[in-house]
């Protein structure tokens, strides 16, 4: 990586010549935030710069701070460096941020993956020289199947267990899964509950503009009668908790990318596991990656040994990039 573009340093990725970091995890006067899950967006830093869609995200899980937001595809000039955000289809809003000076490229990635769910925007190859990817499940064990195959799955399932009487839990991570989680069960069912982290994040989105299926946030005043043949969308946090309770009788199931290995399905503690994942699976980063014609690949985030070593060994130049923080 050049140094004259980014560099990691003890706040994060900086880049010396524009004065800026890309998704610091400690604070620093300028950000570039590639979306809002909690391990790219931290609270504290003096100006953010994001996506349109990310803004009201940031809002609702920092706080008010100052924020700035563009559009995929607008450049914008920090301090003489072309700075730019294109789709990275993680989640709704979620960016990779193209850094450009003088005729130099590079391309955070951030989080990212290749199938369009219809929600988070089609991933957007970005040519670059550098480009510094994820590999969250850099395995080939991790291949995903069809988004319509995984929801009737899901469907299908919820449909038995309304049969027999049983509600359905899905645990899902609050911005990103419960949305798609929440479209997926939509077409069998309007009686959707929301956990209330969840549920402010799908109310911030659909004030934004985002079309989302109607909600209900499960609260204690709901009541009881409501809470037959019900979907629940909770994240994982609330396994075996008090708060679900009130849903009783539940069946569970964890919607996560992990959930595609044997082993870890079984360890699972919930009835059941489907693998939906809002990352890239292996064939899913091999395609990005070659689409960019990097001529150099940074690793990051997950699983960066098996993935730049297999890079190497067919002929593109990558090494990892370890986050400590």
């Amino acid at each position: 990586m050049s140094q004259e573009l980014l560099t990691l340093t003890t706040n994060g990725l900086y880049c010396a010549a524009g004065d800026f970091y890309i998704d610091p995890w400690r604070s620093v006067h300028k950000a570039i935030i590639t979306h809002a899950h909690s391990d790219h967006a931290k609270a504290g830093h003096g100006a953010y710069l994001c996506h349109h869609l990310t803004k009201p995200l940031l809002k609702v899980r920092l706080g008010d701070f100052a924020y700035e937001s563009i559009e995929w595809n607008q450049p914008v000039t920090l301090n003489g460096v072309k700075v730019s955000l294109h789709p990275a289809g993680h989640v709704i809003g979620s960016s990779q941020v193209r850094v450009e000076y003088n005729g130099e490229i590079a391309c955070v990635s951030g989080d990212y993956k290749t199938t369009d769910d219809g929600l988070s925007g089609l991933f957007e190859p970005v040519s670059c020289h550098t480009f510094i990817t994820e590999s969250t499940f850099a395995l080939p064990v991790y291949q995903w199947e069809l988004q319509e195959i995984q929801y009737r799955k899901v469907q299908d399932w919820i449909l038995a267990n309304q049969a027999q009487g049983f509600n359905s839990v899905l645990f899902a991570y609050s911005l990103g899964k419960a949305q798609r989680m929440a479209t997926a069960v939509a077409p069998i069912t309007n009686n959707i509950f929301l956990h209330g982290s969840a549920a402010a994040i799908h109310e911030a989105l659909q004030k934004a503009g985002v079309s989302l299926p109607n909600i209900k946030k499960a609260g204690q005043q709901t009541e009881k009668g409501e809470l037959k043949n019900t979907v629940i969308i909770a994240p994982a946090s609330t396994m075996g908790t008090h708060w679900l309770k009130k849903f009783e009788p539940y069946r569970t199931a964890v919607c996560s990318g992990w959930m595609q290995v044997r082993g870890q399905a079984k360890r699972n503690p919930a009835d059941t596991g489907f693998a939906i994942s809002d990352h890239a699976d292996w064939n899913g980063l091999l395609a990005a990656i070659k689409a960019t014609n990097a001529q150099k690949v940074l690793a990051t985030h997950g699983f960066t040994s098996v993935l730049s070593r297999y890079l190497n060994e067919i002929g593109i130049e990558a090494e990892e990039l370890e986050y400590v923080n």
